[in-house]
């Protein structure tokens, strides 16, 4: 049975997402911050199993746990650094970033997911895909979107240079668009986001990607859906 570590699986795509690798009979272990929710959405799916491991991505002793979990079995076959934060809701201009904020931004979007990497790279099985999640964000210039931002662009060029310092693995920045999820939300209190597409629609097209297994680097899931659709 293929196993998977995936971060902010207690809602959004995360949480689609461990659903969906569970049905298809993986071992997903899945990590967040709130408890109970958690709970709740690693309710076993057979024929595979959702195991919940309550914790920080930015607090070492819970990746220690994380992993002791995920690898007490055998070697992982995926991590997916889901788990991010937006820092502040309505989204401040850069030059207005508390600096306690932004340096939570990146010990979160950045610090985490590498150091969870670090922990995990021992038990990763040869050709084991680790998956960064993107966003547009990283590669284009939203007003008031700078912190959260500059992370996900550092995020993906750490993804691209660990492809190229350990081409063994397969590496990805994915960037599954915009979702209706509560961290979409907040980045637009108050505002209707019901046109978004739910996150289960996203899904699909990440396992179209660790079938096909590409060449490591960065992809968007409106890109390898159109590419899809013109070979259909």
């Amino acid at each position: 049975m293929p196993r998977a570590v995936i971060t902010g699986g207690s809602a959004g795509f995360g949480h689609a997402l461990s659903t969906a690798l569970a049905r298809e009979g993986w071992q997903v272990y899945i990590t967040g911050r709130d408890q109970q929710a958690l709970a709740a959405a690693a309710a076993p799916v057979s024929p595979g199993t959702i195991t919940p491991v309550a914790g920080d991505v930015t607090d070492a002793s819970h990746r220690d746990a994380l992993v002791r979990a995920a690898a007490q079995d055998g070697p992982v076959d995926l991590l997916v650094n889901n788990a991010s934060t937006l820092g502040r809701s309505p989204l401040p201009r850069v030059l207005d970033l508390d600096p306690d904020v932004f340096e939570a931004l990146w010990k979160t979007n950045v610090g985490g997911p590498l150091a969870l990497i670090r922990a995990l790279a021992p038990h990763l099985t040869d050709g084991a895909a680790v998956v960064n999640i993107s966003s547009d964000a990283a590669v284009e210039h939203y007003e008031t979107w700078g912190g959260y931002a500059a992370t996900k662009a550092a995020l993906d060029h750490l993804t691209l240079t660990l492809a190229a310092e350990q081409p063994d693995l397969r590496w990805y920045a994915f960037d599954p668009g915009d979702m209706r999820t509560r961290m979409h939300q907040d980045a637009f209190p108050g505002e209707d986001i019901s046109d978004r597409p739910e996150p289960e629609t996203v899904v699909p097209t990440f396992l179209r990607l660790l079938r096909d297994r590409p060449a490591s680097g960065r992809y968007r899931a409106a890109d390898l859906s159109a590419r899809t659709e013109r070979t259909a």
